[in-house]
């Protein structure tokens, strides 16, 4: 019998493990991650976070163990479905990953137009998405020109623009000051107040005081769930 915490789960992964030559980077890893659940996954650098969130969008194969998303079985999955899987993810790098040469309406509208998107909606939408993170004033800026909060919210932008089912955060506040780390945190949880499923990776103990979602710790490759903070 299927129970109801199986019928809810956006995210499934079973004795996953993942290495690197002979370092263990993911150890064992079991874990069930519910639609609209707001998680956080808590570690010091070098644990295996980013790691285990490269695993959910294919960005790395896993060594061993199964990966499910929205039902697909990352194993199964044919080189040329792979952009459909990414498609229902929305991923914020802590080191933004802009394109510096475009501006950022450029950045934002470059989500929509690989997915053959009709130039008037593209339009619509980028502009609505930047309005919600407050850069609407700066839509023909360039990256360079920015603040790393003012970048790091064109990326919120950029990776909700095709209203992803499941936002990816790696380490969003890393560089941020405390101010700008706020303003993102704020529109991380507007997202999942939205229906979206939101996994934030971080060390930043700010947040992980803040949480008011489940929080795991991963050590040495291994998840574990924290003592009360």
């Amino acid at each position: 019998m299927t129970s109801m915490a199986e019928k809810s789960a956006v995210i499934r992964m079973f004795h996953v493990h993942k290495r690197y030559g002979a370092k263990q980077a993911l150890v064992d890893a079991t874990l069930d991650i519910a639609k609209n659940e707001f998680l956080f996954i808590s570690g010091p650098s070098g644990a295996g976070k980013s790691t285990l969130l490269k695993l959910l969008y294919l960005a790395e194969p896993v060594s061993e163990g199964q990966i499910l998303v929205d039902g697909m079985n990352l194993s199964r999955i044919p080189r040329r479905r792979i952009p459909l899987l990414r498609r229902k993810f929305g991923i914020i790098f802590q080191d933004y990953k802009l394109i510096p040469s475009r501006t950022v309406y450029e950045n934002v509208a470059l989500v929509l137009e690989v997915r053959g998107k009709k130039r008037s909606l593209i339009e619509k939408k980028v502009k609505s998405v930047l309005r919600v993170v407050g850069m609407e004033d700066r839509l023909t800026a360039y990256p360079p020109s920015l603040s790393g909060g003012e970048q790091q919210r064109v990326a919120v932008a950029r990776a909700v623009a095709g209203d992803p089912k499941i936002i990816l955060a790696d380490e969003p506040t890393g560089s941020l000051d405390d101010e700008s780390a706020a303003v993102i945190f704020e529109l991380l949880n507007m997202f999942y107040n939205r229906g979206a499923t939101v996994v934030v990776a971080t060390h930043d103990k700010t947040l992980i005081e803040n949480a008011t979602g489940r929080v795991l710790q991963i050590r040495q490759g291994r998840l574990e769930t924290p003592p009360d903070i």
